[in-house]
């Protein structure tokens, strides 16, 4: 990966953040760690 795509992708999630932020209250981070967690437990079932 090359500087310049780390830094458009960066900033496209810093832009995902601020607008879910701004428009929508705060309620994407809660929703992917709600998904991220669910994955962590369906993964230690395999473990």
């Amino acid at each position: 990966m090359t500087n310049t795509i780390a830094l458009w992708l960066g900033a496209i999630i810093i832009a995902v953040f601020a607008l879910d932020a701004f428009v929508f209250g705060w309620g994407l981070p809660v929703l992917i760690m709600r998904y991220l967690s669910d994955l962590i437990q369906w993964l230690a079932v395999w473990r």
